[in-house]
């Protein structure tokens, strides 16, 4: 009697000539048990050895359709059009998400018939998410998603791959649709645009490990003060880059997508890597510095705290009458500030009481920070953006990050 797994070629052929000695054993004898134990022995050995291929999708699609005695017009209210219908099944055009979801449901077709893996299933459903709402085109045009025909039936496809790329697990995804509606943005602004840019820092970040881990308790306020005097320096929006990368926080700049009126964004991967996003989307000194501190505030005082993984930020709204109040972007706004220029010298500052280039240069030299962060700061406090325009650095910083 064969009692052990089958585990070379010879077993098995000696089990299959057992197997058909076997065939004429009656019930409830020695030879019947026998014969049982051979062929689950031989059903693990085949499993292992000789997979049998998952039918194929489409053939599992019209073999239900017999079944259930469907025509083609009978698949449009789950695939889309009779062209559609048509196209799928002479597989001109392939199977999305959301038609095998709708096959599978309604017909009863295995996940994994579609999904060609045994024991597969299909990806969590976000029924919030609109998936062809995203910018599909324009990020196809910037290399984020591949570039397909029929993009906006395989928006989904697209989007779940992007997705992984930024937060494998997927679970910061919807939270991010929450938070996003609630921070300083425009009230024109396009939120799957805006959540496409979030995920693409996030993408980016990812793909690059910071050289040390966060740690919160090291970076405090006193951190953002010596990021402030970096902007002495010409290069000093690089020297910002790698400080921040040696104390475990992502800088990176990216382009805005149209209509998300963006400046920059404070977010934390899934392992509570922090990123600050910056679009440059004004391309002078004093916005860089000034929007890169407010990020790096909510860091310190926000990131992290009560769930919060997500700060997005339109200055624009931070003009007085632009928008409405917010106590953790003013947070926020308060401590950048300070890092930049203490309240004790800037309230009895000659530059702030006569604004001249001479008079702000010499603050600047005392604070040994950058002209442009005392001429932006001059600008806004008086709500006069053509002041001094020359000293807030036009056209500086974009060509750093470029080079």
């Amino acid at each position: 009697m064969i009692n052990k797994l089958i585990k070379t070629e010879e077993d098995y052929s000696l089990v299959l000539s057992r197997i058909e000695d076997l065939m004429d054993a009656k019930a409830n004898t020695p030879e019947a048990e026998e014969l049982e134990l051979l062929a689950t022995l031989v059903e693990l050995y085949e499993d292992k050895h000789y997979p049998m291929d998952s039918p194929d999708p489409i053939d599992a699609i019209k073999f239900r359709m017999e079944q259930l005695e469907l025509n083609q017009q009978g698949l449009v209210p789950f695939i889309g059009s009779r062209s559609k219908v048509s196209e799928v099944l002479n597989k001109k055009r392939p199977l999305t998400l959301s038609m095998m979801r709708s096959l599978h449901l309604n017909f009863g077709i295995p996940a994994e018939i579609f999904l060609q893996k045994a024991g597969g299933n299909f990806p969590k459903a976000m029924p919030n998410i609109e998936w062809h709402l995203f910018p599909l085109k324009e990020m196809s045009k910037r290399g984020w998603i591949n570039k397909i025909t029929n993009l906006k039936d395989s928006a989904e496809e697209s989007m779940r791959f992007f997705i992984k790329a930024c937060c494998p697990s997927g679970e910061n995804i919807e939270a991010c649709f929450r938070e996003n509606s609630g921070n300083r943005i425009n009230a024109k602004t396009d939120i799957y645009a805006l959540n496409a840019w979030c995920m693409r820092i996030m993408a980016l970040a990812q793909e690059n490990k910071t050289q040390r881990k966060f740690d919160h308790e090291n970076f405090t306020s006193n951190s953002l003060k010596e990021i402030a005097k970096l902007s002495f320096f010409e290069e000093g929006p690089l020297l910002a880059q790698e400080f921040l990368e040696k104390h475990g926080i992502h800088l990176i700049i990216e382009p805005h997508l149209p209509k998300t009126y963006l400046d920059g964004a404070a977010l934390l991967l899934e392992d509570s890597t922090p990123v600050v996003g910056l679009t440059l989307r004004y391309d002078r000194i004093d916005n860089f510095w000034f929007c890169l501190l407010h990020e790096l505030a909510h860091i310190v005082l926000h990131i992290g705290k009560e769930n919060k993984i997500l700060f997005v930020d339109d200055m624009d709204v931070r003009i007085p009458g632009k928008g409405k109040p917010n106590d953790i972007e003013n947070q926020a706004d308060n401590l950048a500030t300070e890092s930049l220029i203490p309240n004790d010298i800037w309230s009895s500052s000659v530059a702030k009481l006569n604004p001249t280039k001479k008079n702000v240069l010499e603050l600047s030299e005392h604070l040994k920070i950058h002209p442009a962060c005392v001429a932006g700061r001059i600008r806004f406090e008086q709500n006069n953006f053509k002041l001094l325009s020359k000293l807030v650095g036009p056209g500086k910083i974009r060509n750093l990050f470029e080079a």
